[in-house]
């Protein structure tokens, strides 16, 4: 990972004064800054917006830097980036989304230079201010092309937060400061490589359920675990930039990789909410150590398997896809959401997450003109995508829900991975998911791991209440989080989810799978 990736020196020195009240800078002011996500964002369109309501806009050079002159600026000043795509598309999920990031600065400049840096970090901190403000999230807040009055106070709650989570980091990227390290206004140079942060950083916006925007940062280090996202402000879990760089290191000299496409049943999370752990957190256990394999868990909670490349969870793995790896394909839960008439989320769910199964008889489905929405079409775009990097697609069905057949959290259970129309016809098309994936496997001449057969004999064989020792069924003695009648809690089971216990029994079961299929004979001497 290159450290010294731009050098890019100010002599700009700026008094940390956070203000309330609005301050007109009447001279001629340069403002100017590094606009940088995993890398540097080239030819990206800036907006900046003053708390008078003026506008200005630029574009970065091919380095990611930009620069506006201007007279009269008041601040503070709201600046946005719009990189691979259209600015109206920031709070869009219905399609591929750009990268948009923002950052505020709230404080008086000596000279005449001001420091306005776009990157993960500023839009997380941007992101907490939004949120205190009433905002879903910093999208909301750029887009009401407003900045408002600004609490020095909720400035300064961020920025704490922030140093917080990565305080060692900065330390070993050279800040020697880091209690008054600001990511908007700090002036990149080479003996500073703070952007190695960035590089080894997976940065996003998450989906706000019920209106189907966009909503809150979220950051998540190399290996996906999350490190802010599931609160939408305040504290942060550590960023280890050691271990990030390690791990960026097997991963690029890994003998072959494996990247699970997924949703919340195979995902990583942080440690807030352990023992909550998604099978694809426990499956590099199954294969030997020194084997020259390495798990890459890109699955994120809640998404379907359109919303999986249109939010840009997959294109934080994509880069990384090389000849011979493999990509296991895990999705089918959330693409039933497509229920319109379900109170609420109904309508945002069919516009963002849903996707069509086939009909019975084993035909694509989808509302005229938009083939998009079938499910079949949309696993596809990962198999071709795969297949283009010259790696291996595998897929998978989803793992079981503890459901009866009366739609009961309780054994025995059943296959409950298909639609049935309901008394208030909220589903436009129904079908079986599974059925589904199956015959897109059959059709593309793909390996199939019918992870939901296996996790049912699992789950019948266990019983009841065996069951609870695997699903997501946690003692808030073992962990606070669970009080209070959490999800997932004794008082409330979750009999989708899995707890360490069950994320490792899942692995298991896709280890055998792997082992007995001859497809699959590439991966069988280096499982343990």
């Amino acid at each position: 990972m290159k450290k010294n990736i731009i050098n890019f020196i100010l002599s700009s020195t700026v008094i940390l004064f956070g203000l309330s009240a609005c301050k007109s800078l009447t001279t001629t002011t340069t403002i100017t800054g590094l606009a940088y996500e995993r890398q540097p964002l080239p030819n990206a369109q800036i907006t900046l917006i003053d708390a008078s309501g003026k506008q200005f806009k630029t574009e970065t050079n091919a380095l990611g830097i930009y620069n506006i002159s201007t007279r009269g600026v008041t601040l503070p000043i709201l600046v946005s980036v719009v990189s691979q795509g259209k600015a109206e598309d920031c709070a869009n999920n219905s399609r591929l989304r750009p990268i948009c990031l923002a950052a505020l600065v709230n404080q008086i400049p000596e000279n005449k230079n001001l420091v306005v840096n776009i990157n993960p970090l500023t839009d997380r901190v941007v992101s907490d201010i939004a949120v205190s403000k009433g905002f879903i999230g910093p999208q909301q807040w750029v887009d009401s092309n407003a900045v408002g009055a600004v609490d020095t106070q909720l400035v300064n709650q961020a920025l704490t937060s922030m140093r917080n989570g990565f305080s060692v980091a900065l330390t070993m990227a050279g800040i020697e400061n880091t209690a008054g390290f600001d990511p908007a206004t700090f002036a990149m140079t080479d003996t500073n490589p703070v952007t190695e942060i960035f590089s080894l950083l997976h940065h996003n916006r998450n989906y706000d359920n019920n209106t189907g925007s966009t909503g809150h940062t979220s950051l998540t280090d190399f290996s996906f675990r999350p490190i802010v996202g599931l609160m939408p402000n305040g504290a942060y879990e550590p960023f280890d930039l050691q271990r990030a760089r390690d791990e960026y290191q097997r991963v690029k000299n890994a003998k072959t990789r494996i990247f699970i496409v997924g949703d919340s049943t195979s995902a990583v999370y942080e440690q807030l909410r352990y023992p909550r752990m998604g099978w694809g957190q426990a499956l590099a256990a199954q294969f030997k150590t020194g084997s020259g394999i390495e798990v890459i868990v890109g699955s994120r909670a809640g998404r379907s398997s359109r919303d999986f490349y249109n939010g840009r969870w997959f294109t934080q793995m994509d880069y990384l896809i090389q000849v011979g790896d493999y990509v296991f394909i895990n999705h089918g839960h959330n693409d039933q959401n497509c229920d319109s008439r379900k109170a609420l989320r109904g309508p945002a769910d069919v516009k963002n997450l849903c996707t069509y199964p086939n009909d019975q008889t084993a035909k694509p489905q989808f509302p005229a003109g938009h083939p998009e929405l079938s499910f079949q079409h949309s696993l596809e775009r990962y198999i071709k995508i795969a297949q283009e990097r010259g790696a291996h697609p595998v897929m998978f069905t989803p793992t079981a829900r503890i459901k009866n057949k009366n739609g009961e959290q309780t054994t025995p259970v059943v296959h409950t991975h298909l639609t049935r129309q309901n008394a208030s016809n909220g589903y436009l098309l129904t079908g079986d998911y599974t059925e589904t994936i199956k015959t897109t496997a059959k059709l593309h001449k793909l390996p199939l791991i019918d992870l939901e057969a296996a996790s049912i004999d699992f789950a019948n064989k266990t019983g009841e209440p065996g069951w609870r020792n695997y699903w997501l069924v946690v003692d808030p003695a073992i962990n606070p989080f669970y009080a209070n009648n959490a999800a997932g809690s004794i008082q409330m089971p979750d009999g989708t989810h899995f707890q360490k216990n069950g994320a490792e029994a899942i692995a298991k079961l896709v280890a055998e799978a792997i082992k007995k299929n001859q497809e699959l004979i590439g991966l069988h001497r280096y499982l343990n």
